[in-house]
């Protein structure tokens, strides 16, 4: 007789999510222009990122160079699209080595042959805004922001609900009641109308973004989380382990939480996509981070007020609904995978 192996609750989440293609290659591909844009700064900059000039080494992407270094007239320092500083640098320097895109968030070209917004051109991919900005680079940089926003906002919403639902879920009674009526009464707070007069008092900023949607952004979460302590609150090894004298701690960490976190991982994903759609919408309507913030809603906004820049409107669009497909088809997967009837 063979022995039979056996595979771990994780290992074998796992390899369901793998067998469901779309969401493990979903993964795959988020986790690529996520990581890709981690290192947006090496990618798309106004600056060489090491060149040799005169037989030194500078590096710009971490030093500021007068201009002087490099035979110009000014202390200032050096704009590396100036035409006169690329013809000082290409007839002199040793060697060198750019990024792909040769233009940052906010550098502003300039140098461009067509009025702002210029239309996608060899010099701007995918055109420039009205202030005449690379779109592509604020792309990169807004999606950037987007994606860590969204995990920042999930990470907090998780923490809080799974702690507010598993005190309601495990202790029940008034315990239970007290919270459910404070959450009913705090869900009732307008948010939107609360980020209006913040936003009237406040600079608008990731920061307050982030602290005044993590105050609503639990509820939802934790009555499912409420609901799975209220199954297994009263379960035999959850008895067992009260009648062993355990704390209610260590019964929580340790035996009731382990297994209630299936809704919880399951919505993650949509979480986070609802998360970059907020922040999205809110710098859409002119409520979230600063416009020198890269923004993909400060972009869409852009391309709401100046409709013959298609090309605004058009990249933002696909990067923001990519994103979001992206995300929800790993979130399906995930559902998928940590379904208890799925024996395989």
């Amino acid at each position: 007789m063979t022995e039979k192996t056996t595979i771990s609750p994780a290992k074998r989440i796992w390899k369901r999510f793998k067998s469901h293609r779309r969401a493990y290659f979903s993964l795959i591909i988020f986790s690529f222009f996520f990581f890709f844009s981690l290192f947006a700064e090496v990618f798309s900059n106004d600056k060489p990122i090491i060149f040799s000039f005169d037989s030194k080494i500078f590096i710009p992407l971490i030093t500021e160079y007068p201009e002087t270094d490099f035979g110009g007239d000014f202390e200032t320092p050096a704009d590396y699209l100036d035409p006169y500083i690329v013809e000082l640098l290409k007839n002199d320097s040793d060697w060198d080595i750019y990024p792909i895109n040769r233009y940052s968030f906010n550098t502003i070209n300039y140098f461009s042959p067509f009025p702002n917004p210029a239309p996608p051109s060899s010099v701007n991919l995918l055109g420039t805004d009205d202030r005449g900005r690379d779109v592509l680079a604020r792309l990169i940089y807004g999606f950037r922001v987007s994606v860590l926003f969204g995990i920042s906002l999930t990470i907090i919403g998780v923490v809080i609900g799974v702690l507010m639902g598993a005190i309601q879920g495990y202790f029940a009674g008034k315990t239970d009641l007290f919270i459910q009526r404070f959450i009913e009464v705090w869900g009732a707070i307008p948010e939107l109308y609360l980020l209006i007069i913040l936003a009237s008092i406040f600079e608008p900023g990731l920061l307050i973004l982030l602290a005044i949607l993590s105050l609503f952004g639990w509820m939802g979460l934790s009555d499912y989380v409420r609901a799975e302590f209220l199954r297994n609150r009263n379960l035999e090894y959850v008895m067992a382990a009260k009648a062993i004298g355990l704390t209610s701690r260590k019964i929580i960490t340790r035996h009731v939480l382990p297994n209630s976190l299936t809704p919880v991982i399951a919505f993650l994903p949509f979480r986070m996509s609802g998360a970059i759609l907020a922040l999205t919408s809110l710098d859409f309507l002119g409520l979230g981070v600063p416009s020198s913030t890269p923004s993909l809603g400060e972009l869409l906004a852009q391309g709401k007020a100046n409709l013959d820049a298609w090309w605004i409107s058009l990249s933002t669009f696909v990067v923001l609904v990519s994103s979001l497909i992206l995300l929800v088809f790993v979130g399906e997967g995930l559902r998928d995978s940590l379904d208890t009837r799925k024996i395989n």
